[in-house]
């Protein structure tokens, strides 16, 4: 079943810029300068995505010099996925259960 931290951080994932951010970050740890270089999105705009995605507990920074890297936490997203395998294998399970009307 779903709980309430696993709807907040779909809608944390909902939004294509955050998306394409842990896309990217599934990738290879980068800074910010490399995250507007490959999304085109403004610094400050991406600047607030990645604080959102940061409170979610989805990326962790990493300091360095004047720089701040970012990475994705897998075990987040691996618990996410968890969940919907769950949720398939529910379905799959329940597939015969039908419920009379009344």
């Amino acid at each position: 079943m779903m709980t309430s931290v696993d709807t907040d951080l779909l809608r944390v994932l909902a939004d294509p810029l955050r998306l394409r951010i842990v896309t990217l970050l599934a990738q290879e740890t980068l800074c910010t300068t490399h995250l507007v270089e490959e999304t085109g999105a403004r610094q400050t705009n991406l600047s607030n995505h990645l604080r959102v995605l940061r409170e979610a507990g989805v990326v962790e920074t990493e300091p360095c010099g004047r720089f701040t890297y970012y990475k994705l936490r897998p075990d987040v997203i691996a618990s996410l996925a968890g969940r919907f395998a769950d949720l398939a294998e529910s379905a799959r399970t329940a597939a015969e259960n039908k419920r009379a009307c009344p």
